[in-house]
């Protein structure tokens, strides 16, 4: 399997983060920063986006993400959802994940 630019960098900063407290020190506290100062690289985070970090490195504690609902009132099915849908397919594939979960982190941000 071959990563995309943004998941090697993703990956990147998180072993960065695991190796040096004071990079996982600035990351919490001004994450675009410490990612710019990092990568080299300008994050173009759109307008009224806020970046995030959270440490979740305890391993006695399990978290869970909960994403923004999908917005679905403009959503058009492409050719093959239309023609899953004309010839009764009974529902998702499920080893696929739902269309809403980020699968990249940095998608459009780098």
């Amino acid at each position: 399997m071959e990563f995309t630019q943004s998941q090697s960098v993703y990956a990147e900063i998180v072993q960065k983060a695991w190796e040096d407290p004071q990079f996982k020190g600035e990351l919490m506290a001004n994450p675009a920063e410490a990612i710019e100062k990092a990568t080299g690289h300008k994050l173009n985070l759109p307008a009224g986006k806020t970046l995030v970090v959270r440490d979740q490195t305890d391993e006695s504690t399990v978290y869970i993400n909960i994403p923004a609902m999908p917005n679905t009132e403009d959503v058009e099915l492409n050719e093959d959802q239309l023609e899953a849908v004309a010839g009764g397919h009974g529902g998702l594939d499920p080893s696929m994940p739902p269309p809403y979960f980020p699968t990249d982190p940095f998608v459009d941000y780098l």
